[in-house]
């Protein structure tokens, strides 16, 4: 049976346990799943049946009998354990080198032509946490109109604005001006915008108008191969970001989790042949991050019913891919990303059942894959595994 298309899903942050390497990040001990299991909110019966609980290393639920799903686990190659280098690997371009990051804040050469370009000065210029940055900051970038200039254990340079001082365009713009100087050795993955609204330090508020300007993946990706194919490729939620939009025909923003998922249903209403490839990004920014386990363990939840609803609407040449892009175990110290295995869950009527891939030495195997199941030869950097679990025909 052809594949006509494939459904890539990312859990941003669902990893299933440290990786062999995980001492070089300080991660030896994070498992996000093991974590977000003993809530009594965390109810996944189609995960499991997928076989979640039967990859190699998962031990945290007992496995079932008789899996839905080909399922594994990859390990990360790339030296980093963040969204961009993740969700590259996925696509099919491995990382050796860490990107840059800032543990004692930008440096003049980079904050200098910022300055500049922009016309204001600059606030803060540490690592800091999203919410707590403009508590801190916010009252004097309202007085002064200083942007406030933070990073976090991530390679990413992020602008936090007030709406009503610095207007949505603007604020886009000035992320455009700090993405142009930040290339090369200050080539960090990710510039984001940071708006938020509210009167005062107590009533300061994050918006949904973040936007984040990537770096242009270094080499050829999946989707880039999938459109000189001539296939069709959607990018839903973060997608279109993370890759600056290089090989994506259509991009569907997304509000949270649910709307992400909705509007992926939506998408298999029509007529396409290609991929669809999606970020969920709040099991990583809103509760992964904020060290809440039950708000991580209730969204794996709502996808998992959301999930049923996919399976429904499945044609008989469709195929979904459960995967993560890095780890964020709610239950670590600290709120970094964590250096874990993710998962590999494929479904579909030309997947057989119950195989196991085992453990597989890069996330770019998932690129490789897909571009087998259109018939496409090229591997990029990782190996394809679609003879292992392709139903006989």
């Amino acid at each position: 049976m052809n594949v006509k298309r494939v459904f890539v899903i990312v859990l941003d942050s669902f990893g299933i346990g440290y990786e062999p390497d995980a001492d070089l990040f300080g991660d030896v001990g994070a498992n996000t799943l093991a974590t977000i299991v003993k809530s009594d909110r965390y109810d996944t019966p189609n995960l499991e049946r997928f076989g979640m609980f039967n990859i190699d290393g998962v031990t945290c639920r007992p496995s079932v009998d008789a899996p839905i799903a080909a399922y594994g686990r990859l390990r990360e190659r790339s030296m980093g354990k963040d969204t961009t280098i993740g969700h590259w690997e996925i696509a099919g371009v491995v990382s050796p080198e860490p990107m840059p990051v800032y543990p004692n804040g930008f440096p003049e050469e980079v904050l200098a032509p910022f300055r500049e370009q922009t016309g204001r000065g600059v606030l803060c210029n540490l690592p800091y946490s999203g919410t707590d940055v403009i508590r801190d900051y916010g009252e004097q970038h309202r007085k002064t109109g200083d942007l406030i200039v933070y990073t976090s254990a991530d390679s990413v340079f992020q602008i936090a604005a007030h709406e009503d001082v610095v207007p949505l365009e603007t604020l886009y713009d000035y992320c455009r001006k700090a993405r142009a100087i930040l290339q090369g050795k200050h080539g960090v993955g990710r510039v984001i915008a940071r708006p938020f609204v509210g009167d005062n330090a107590a009533t300061f508020t994050r918006t949904r108008n973040r936007h984040d300007f990537s770096l242009v993946p270094p080499k050829r990706t999946m989707l880039v191969s999938l459109r000189e194919h001539g296939f069709d490729t959607y990018g839903v939620g973060k997608i279109n970001d993370i890759f600056a939009g290089q090989g994506i025909a259509h991009t569907t923003p997304i509000q949270d989790n649910e709307d992400g998922m909705n509007k992926t249903l939506a998408l298999m209403e029509e007529d396409f042949t290609g991929l669809c490839f999606v970020n969920l990004v709040d099991f990583d920014m809103l509760y992964g991050h904020r060290n809440d386990i039950d708000g991580y363990a209730a969204a794996a939840t709502l996808f998992d019913r959301q999930l049923a609803r996919m399976m429904e609407k499945m044609r008989e040449d469709d195929v979904v891919l459960i995967t993560a892009d890095h780890g964020c175990d709610p239950g670590f110290p600290g709120t970094d990303h964590s250096r874990e295995y993710v998962p590999m869950l494929l479904y579909g009527k030309s997947v057989r059942p119950g195989v196991s891939i085992g453990t597989r030495s890069s996330f770019a195997d998932i690129a490789a894959t897909v571009l087998e199941m259109f018939g496409i030869p090229e591997s990029l950097d990782g190996q394809s595994f679609w003879k292992e679990v392709k139903a006989q025909t």
